[in-house]
């Protein structure tokens, strides 16, 4: 089921008789200049700003910021394109059955997925992490404060293509969205659930879970948890969502995002029951507070200092133990539109 991207958008049962109607290309140069692409930059440099302020929480320095998102960009577009291909490949297959790769790179005719974007970045920060020695766990802590406010914004360019939205209902706040010129249907905002969980999600790392954080590794797997299953709940709601193939789960065919989210929590919940309860970590071993540590320290020998904050030597990755899993092989369990 899909919706023109040239007729107006409504809640009937919020606003009543009043319509937005935008245009998807917000200036019509060459392809077009897509207000998708403009929400989308605008999320990221959000999430960027964001990163940057917190940054020192976390035991790492704005530089590090910038130096992810010049490799993260780019890394997350061609991943979250990869994503969405893979499983959509049968939309890319020319008449004869070949692949028809001008269409695959077509990026400004949509088709990002928010998994790939993880999965990527996921890449990404371990070995930006390795090469900078630096704690996996807490660069990944300060990247999905980021990648939430990321998703916050970012769902809204669903709404502005008229996309990423549910089944019908008739709920006080369903949205209205024509089919036809002269049919239209109730749906549920999915984008607008989405977004707002996300919201929360939000509010609570950087309120609750980031000031009483008791190792590194754990705003990334809440941010798992808690997205996996608010994902979960959405995606069984939406009318777009990507299967696994032609694979089936008792005689139901299975949504890519839905089946992974659910995975993924698991994983995430398990790994913070380990570390708080099993392990015990506390916050001594945060890298913020071992670099505090060093610093005074240092006051009594300069030489014991670290030579670059973030730095610390033996300890780089989200476990403090050879024996822990480390984050990348669970990371890369997790990855949609």
């Amino acid at each position: 089921m899909s919706a023109l991207k040239d007729l107006p958008i409504s809640f009937p049962g919020l606003f009543g008789n009043w319509e937005f109607n935008p245009d998807p290309i917000a200036l019509h140069i060459g392809h077009g200049i897509y207000w998708y692409g403009i929400i989308l930059a605008f999320a990221m440099l959000m999430g960027l700003l964001l990163c940057m302020k917190q940054a020192k929480r976390f035991g790492l320095k704005e530089d590090h910021v910038l130096d992810m998102v010049l490799w993260g960009v780019p890394c997350c577009i061609l991943g979250s394109r990869i994503y969405y291909v893979i499983f959509y490949l049968d939309l890319y297959r020319t008449p004869d059955g070949g692949l028809d790769w001008g269409r695959m790179i077509a990026i400004w005719d949509g088709g990002l997925a928010i998994y790939g974007t993880v999965i990527a970045g996921a890449l990404l920060a371990f070995f930006y992490a390795r090469h900078k020695k630096l704690k996996l766990g807490a660069l990944t802590d300060l990247a999905v404060m980021g990648l939430l406010l990321g998703q916050i914004i970012g769902r809204w360019a669903n709404f502005i293509n008229r996309e990423a939205f549910g089944g019908l209902t008739d709920l006080p706040w369903r949205m209205r969205l024509w089919t036809t010129p002269y049919q239209y249907i109730d749906v549920h905002p999915t984008f607008l659930y989405e977004s707002l969980w996300n919201l929360i999600g939000l509010l609570l790392m950087l309120f609750v879970i980031s000031k009483g954080r008791r190792f590194d590794g754990e705003n990334t797997w809440f941010y798992f948890l808690w997205y996996g299953l608010g994902r979960a709940w959405v995606e069984g709601l939406r009318t777009d969502s990507l299967y696994l193939f032609d694979w089936t789960l008792m005689g139901q065919p299975i949504r890519v995002s839905q089946a992974l989210s659910l995975v993924m929590a698991a994983v995430a919940a398990v790994m913070l029951f380990y570390h708080i309860y099993v392990k015990k970590c506390s916050a001594e071993g945060l890298l913020v507070n071992q670099l505090a540590k060093a610093e005074k320290t240092a006051e009594a020998n300069p030489e014991s200092l670290p030579e670059s904050q973030g730095e610390i030597p033996d300890s780089a990755g989200i476990s403090e133990s050879p024996e822990e899993p480390e984050i990348e092989e669970d990371l890369s369990d997790g990855g949609e539109n």
